[in-house]
Parts: C-alpha cells; sequence; structure tokens
C-alpha cells in the first residue's frame, strides 16, 4: 500500500464490503470502536434470543424435562459439528465442552497414550501461558516426562521434534505477536517422525479458514468467546481425528463422557466417538448462547472473511506507521498479511497507559505484559472506517501525550 488514502476511499472500501450487513446482527455501543474481538467478541441479538429462550421457556417452564424436549442433552455434539465447518473438521470429530485449558489437559494425556514409550512433550516458549501450565501438569503425572520448549531447548519448534517425541503442543495463531503457523507443513514434520499434534485454535476459529482434515491434524482445542462470539466464558471445543478415536483415552472419566451415562453403571465404559472427550454436565445457558453465536454464521464466507481481515490489518499497519511515526511503536507482528491472523501488536515502552486512554476514548483493545498493545479485528462487525478512527485517536494520544495522565498507570486486576 502506497501513500496515505483519504476518507472518501475508505468509505469506497466499506460500501464494496460484501461482509457489511453483518455488522447489524451485532450489539456494539453507539461510537464504540471494538478491537478486541481476539479476547471477547461482541454479543448479537441471535444469542440473546437463544439465552433468553433457554432461561424463560427451556428452564422456567420445561425445567428437567428440557433435557430432552430442548435437546439439551445434545448440543456439544450438534453445536460441535458446526464448530467443525469453521475449522475444516467433518462430523463427528468435534465437541463442545468444559475450557480450553481442561481440553488440552485432555488432549496431551490421550495424544501420550497413543504413543507409548516415548516421553517428550514439544511446546512454544512464547505459548499461551495456560498451554504451558497444562503441559507441564501433564508431565508431572507421567513418570519420565520431558517438556521441551521452541526459544529455550532450540529456536525453532521444528529443531525439537525427533522420534522421542510424543506430542507437540502448538498455537495456529500466537496470541501476543498474530505470528501464523503453517498447519499442513508442521503437521507433517512430526508426523514424518511418529509424533502427534495438538493445535490451538483460539486465536483462530472464526478468524480464518482452517482446514484440520486436509492437514491431517490429530487433535485440536480452542475456545469460543473470542471470533465466534460465543459470550464471556462461553465452552470450548475439542477436536480429535476420526482415526484416532477408537483408541484415544482422555484421563477425566466423567459419566458425560461414559457409552450409557444413563444406565448409571458403576464401572467406567468410554463412549466409542467423541463423546467421551467430554467430562461432567454441561452449562447449557452458556450453550444456548453459543448456538445463537454460530447460527450467525451459517451465511459467512470464510474466504471472504479472511481476504477482509487482511486488508483490515494491512491498513491498520500501514495507517499507523505512516501517521505515529518517531511515536516509539515498533511493530510486533508479521509484516506479510499471510503469515498473520486477524490481530495486529505493536510494542511500546508504555503500552499499558497507552491502551487505558485509547479505552477512554473509546477505542477498545488490550495490553499484554510487558509492553505490547493488541488490536483484535473481526471481520464481521469491523469496518474500514473504524480502522481510519482508531489510528487517528491513537495519533492524537501520543501527540499530545495524553497517555501520561497518571491515572493511566494503574493497573487494574485484568488488563
Amino acid at each position: 500500500m502506497s501513500g496515505i488514502p483519504d476518507l472518501a476511499a475508505i468509505e469506497a472500501m466499506d460500501a464494496a464490503d460484501v461482509l457489511r450487513p453483518m455488522r447489524d446482527r451485532f450489539v456494539l455501543p453507539e461510537g464504540l470502536i471494538y478491537l478486541d474481538g481476539n479476547s471477547l467478541g461482541v454479543a448479537s441479538a441471535a444469542a440473546y434470543g437463544e439465552l433468553d429462550k433457554a432461561a424463560r421457556d427451556e428452564w422456567g417452564h420445561g425445567l428437567i424435562r428440557s433435557w430432552n424436549t430442548a435437546g439439551w442433552f445434545d448440543m456439544p455434539v450438534e453445536l460441535g459439528d458446526q464448530i467443525g465447518r469453521l475449522i475444516g473438521a467433518a462430523p463427528g470429530q468435534t465437541v463442545v465442552t468444559d475450557t480450553t485449558s481442561i481440553n488440552v489437559y485432555k488432549a496431551l494425556h490421550a495424544a501420550m497414550g497413543l504413543r507409548p514409550g516415548r516421553n517428550v512433550i514439544v511446546a512454544e516458549g512464547g505459548s499461551f501461558p495456560t498451554d504451558l501450565y497444562m503441559a507441564e501438569g501433564v508431565a508431572s503425572t507421567r513418570p519420565g516426562a520431558v517438556l521441551r520448549l521452541e526459544g529455550v531447548d532450540a529456536p525453532a519448534i521444528e529443531e525439537l521434534i525427533d522420534d522421542s517425541v510424543a506430542v507437540v503442543l502448538v498455537n495456529h495463531v500466537n496470541y501476543k505477536s498474530g505470528e501464523l503457523r503453517d498447519m499442513k507443513a508442521l503437521t507433517k514434520r512430526a508426523h514424518d517422525v511418529g509424533a502427534l499434534v495438538v493445535w490451538d485454535l483460539c486465536h483462530t476459529a472464526g478468524a480464518l479458514p482452517v482446514d484440520l482434515d486436509g492437514a491431517n491434524a490429530d487433535f485440536a482445542v480452542g475456545c469460543t468467546y473470542k471470533y465466534i462470539n460465543g459470550g464471556p466464558g462461553a465452552p470450548a471445543f475439542i477436536y480429535v481425528a476420526t482415526r484416532h478415536l477408537a483408541e484415544a483415552r482422555q484421563p477425566l472419566s466423567g459419566w458425560w463422557g461414559h457409552a450409557r451415562p444413563f444406565a448409571f453403571e458403576q464401572g467406567y465404559a468410554g463412549d466409542p466417538g467423541i463423546r467421551r472427550f467430554q467430562c461432567g454436565t454441561q452449562g447449557i445457558l452458556s450453550m444456548r448462547a453459543l448456538k445463537g453465536a454460530l447460527d450467525t454464521w451459517k451465511d459467512v464466507d470464510m474466504q471472504a472473511l479472511r481476504k477482509k481481515s487482511i486488508a483490515l490489518t494491512d491498513l491498520f499497519i500501514h495507517l499507523v506507521e505512516a501517521k505515529c511515526a518517531g511515536f516509539g511503536l515498533k511493530l510486533e507482528s508479521p509484516r506479510d498479511g499471510n503469515k498473520r491472523g486477524s490481530q495486529v501488536s505493536f510494542e511500546h515502552e508504555n503500552a499499558y497507559a497507552i491502551m487505558q486512554a485509547l479505552i477512554e476514548r473509546g477505542v477498545i483493545g488490550d495490553f499484554r505484559a510487558p509492553a505490547t498493545i493488541r488490536f483484535g479485528f473481526t471481520p464481521l462487525y469491523i469496518g474500514f472506517k473504524d480502522v481510519w478512527n482508531a489510528v487517528a485517536v491513537l495519533e492524537d494520544i501520543l501527540r499530545s501525550r495524553a497517555w501520561q495522565d497518571p491515572r493511566f498507570a494503574v493497573r487494574s486486576a485484568v488488563t
């Protein structure tokens, strides 16, 4: 992109946007520019409708009968198949259940169980912390298990993968930088030495097209409260490739994973399919909000979504570097849009205060320690004029040094 586009050019981009009508399906406060969909997606009218129906009719009037009459019991697998469309998974391989952390734990144990005699887990030193914490937890329960980290034990994750490795745990999109991994290539690298891969799709699902089946993936996990817009604390999902379902075992053998949960048998017998990766009773109100969110995705063209995502983030980088040069911002994200998820991160020594000043001015992104300001672009409800206006606010805050107000340095519990 050469030169700085004028406002008329930006408005023309919005007018030509095939996804622009999707914005009307979401509930956005007037005047707010929300660039934090990579942390928590916004509410939709459909999610509100499902929540109201679930609370007032199904819980309020149907009560216990709604497990059958409202389809509560089968929701985890039905919603899992809907998510499957977004992540390139054929039906019967994905279930909505529990949290990402719990599902990481299940997937790592299952993968190690499929590779007896191997004791190494490989992960990224710069991974989202919960992945590392859960990997440490899994290693602590398996005698002789070793955790190797990219950036600690070798510069590149590929260098750590040999025939002693049972499983590689890797983020498809890095939570901080937005760097996008080549799923097919890394999966093949692991398979060439007999290792399995668990893909973390938290910053991928709903942000760009994914093809788990096409990449020959083994396991994947992810959340639904970011780009999928399922709501705060929405249930996560886990994918297990069909070829592994017969043998894969997860350690949290709760009754919802039983082949016959209402037979109330004394011993555990896991369901033969993806239901085995459930644990306990599911949060139905959260499930129903997620159902409404997923209904919004039924007619979304994922290729159009990716094209707009790259255009939005390219424009943001171009405008920030053109208008905010000389104020200490350093791009952390890949410059090539094809190697980047749907987010842009900049480093600045006063990142926290700058982000707080932005939030006060109605531009919401987030801060990641130690020095990252992070902006997530959800193409379903973010437009090109939003990008233009957000950069104008950022420029003003930097030029005026408004971020130096002492109140912006006060850390909240959640950053």
